[in-house]
C-alpha cells in the first residue's frame, strides 16, 4: 500500500531527544507487547459508548509506527495520520506501515504546533509521548483544537514519580521539570476543556514501571503498598460536542 507524506519544515525544539538506547528500546518486543498492546488494550475499555469506526484517527508522536497497524485494526478509520517530529521517526514509520499493507500518511510536526485543521480528527492517540514535550500546556490546547466535537483523546503516560526514578534517570532522557504526577495530569486534561469520567480513568501498575521491575512481586511475592504515589495513567477524554 502506498503511504502520503507531509514534509514541513523542521519545528522548533519542543522536545528532550531520546536515548540511543530509548529509541532502541522502542523497537522491542518488549516495548510492543508489554507496554504499547497493554496501554492500547486498556484505553479500549474505558471508551464511552464506543464506534465500530472512528473516521479520522491520528497518532501524535508515532515513533517507529509500532501503533498504527493497531490502531488500524480496532478502529477502522478512512484516514489514519501518524505525527512525529523527527524526521527519522517519520522515515520508519512509512516503512513500518507499508511492509504491514497499511494505508497512512504522516505529517512532521511539533505537538504544540499541529498541522491539521480545527475540529478534523475522530481520536487521537497519545501514548507515552507527553512526557518527552517540553510545552505541554499548548501540546494539550492543540488535541483539543483538532479533535471534532465529541471527538476523543486516548492518553496513556508515565508520571513524575516513575520519570524521576533512579532507573529511567540512568537509560532516559526528559525535561524533568515539567514532569506530572497522575493528578496533575489529570487536570492538565480537563483545563483544556475535556471531559473526562470518573470510570474513563485508569492507574495500572505493571512491572516495566517500578523501579525493582517487579522483581520484589514476582520473585519474592511481596505485593506493592496498597497506597503508592501512581507511576502510569491511561485515561479518555472527550471534546464536548457542541
Amino acid at each position: 500500500m502506498t503511504t502520503q507524506l507531509t514534509q514541513l519544515p523542521p519545528a522548533m525544539p519542543e522536545h528532550v531527544p531520546e536515548t540511543a538506547f530509548g529509541i532502541w528500546f522502542l523497537r522491542t518486543p518488549t516495548w510492543t507487547l508489554h507496554v504499547l498492546e497493554r496501554a492500547i488494550k486498556d484505553l479500549e475499555r474505558l471508551i464511552p459508548a464506543r464506534r465500530a469506526s472512528y473516521p479520522v484517527v491520528a497518532d501524535v508522536g508515532c515513533g517507529w509506527g509500532r501503533s498504527l497497524k493497531k490502531l488500524h485494526e480496532r478502529f477502522a478509520p478512512q484516514r489514519l495520520i501518524g505525527m512525529d517530529i523527527d524526521p527519522d521517526m517519520i522515515r520508519a514509520a512509512q516503512a513500518e506501515v507499508d511492509g504491514e499493507g497499511v494505508r497512512a500518511e504522516f505529517i512532521q510536526c511539533s505537538s504544540s504546533q499541529m498541522t491539521l485543521e480545527d475540529n478534523s480528527v475522530d481520536l487521537l492517540f497519545c501514548h507515552q509521548t507527553f512526557h518527552h514535550l517540553i510545552e505541554q500546556e499548548e501540546a494539550i490546547r492543540e488535541f483539543y483544537r483538532v479533535l471534532k466535537p465529541g471527538g476523543i483523546l486516548l492518553f496513556a503516560e508515565s508520571t513524575k514519580r516513575y520519570i524521576h526514578s533512579w532507573i529511567i534517570r540512568l537509560l532516559f532522557r526528559h525535561p524533568m521539570e515539567v514532569q506530572k504526577t497522575a493528578e496533575e495530569y489529570l487536570a492538565l486534561v480537563r483545563s483544556a476543556g475535556f471531559q473526562v469520567a470518573p470510570e474513563s480513568v485508569s492507574y495500572p501498575y505493571l512491572w516495566w514501571s517500578r523501579e525493582d521491575l517487579g522483581i520484589m512481586e514476582r520473585v519474592f511475592g511481596i505485593k506493592p503498598p496498597a497506597v503508592r504515589e501512581e507511576t502510569l495513567i491511561n485515561l479518555v477524554a472527550v471534546k464536548p460536542a457542541a
